[in-house]
């Protein structure tokens, strides 16, 4: 009995952290000072779960768009379970899409994933980490590279506060000579509301736009449905 009221207890919070969100950064970080829009979409059910989000950059100044959108890209992943008791499932993942820098269009090649992950959380559920490990194909780029990525979230302050994130690790050769990137973005959130929260973003990356290590800070706003 226990179990099973442990089960349910689940059920209920997984249904209560399927959600869907719209966030919108200001990014003021140097030749950026530009917004970004996120479309977030997680889901829950019985056979995995399906999680989304669309990110669109409006200009900046090293993409050199000054009216309109200066990237837009994308990412759908689906997990797999096929009993309440299964730790590891699989996993499926697509990403592209295609950015301006410098006043010219790169494509972001069509990068498949497939692998496995693994979720761990508290007693309470106000702690959730979840490890992947994928393989990765990009078109045109690399037949067999790999993505190692961490998701995480902490709710304290009996949830008035968030902070959320990912950090991801992959092998992609670039033609600046390094083939190892590394890409974080950690939130921290202030949940005015059910529904309406404020906070900020900083995106920590190395050999991911250049050869070099960078951070990136947001203000942003978000409105979950």
């Amino acid at each position: 009995m226990k179990r099973i009221l442990l089960l349910f207890s689940f059920v209920a919070l997984v249904s209560s952290l399927s959600a869907q969100n719209i966030q919108l950064h200001y990014d003021f970080g140097e030749g950026r000072k530009m917004l970004t829009s996120t479309v977030e979409m997680f889901r829950p059910d019985k056979y995995g779960s399906t999680f989304f989000f669309i990110d669109m950059d409006y200009g900046s100044e090293e993409s050199g768009v000054d009216n309109g959108i200066s990237l837009g890209y994308w990412e759908i992943a689906r997990a797999f379970k096929w009993n309440e008791t299964q730790k590891i499932m699989p996993r499926v993942e697509y990403n592209g899409g295609i950015m301006v820098l410098g006043g010219d269009n790169y494509p972001i090649e069509n990068c498949w994933l497939a692998g496995i992950e693994r979720t761990w959380a508290s007693a309470d559920f106000s702690k959730i980490f979840t490890l992947q490990g994928n393989y990765k194909y990009i078109k045109d780029k690399e037949d067999a590279s790999f993505q190692i990525t961490a998701v995480w979230t902490v709710n304290f302050l009996d949830g008035k506060m968030s902070f959320l994130g990912f950090a991801d690790f992959w092998k992609e050769e670039m033609f600046w000579g390094t083939d190892f990137r590394f890409l974080s973005e950690p939130q921290i959130w202030y949940n005015a509301s059910k529904n309406f929260s404020l906070g900020s973003e900083i995106e920590l990356s190395n050999n991911f736009v250049g050869d070099e290590f960078a951070v990136k800070p947001t203000l942003a706003v978000k409105w979950t449905f």
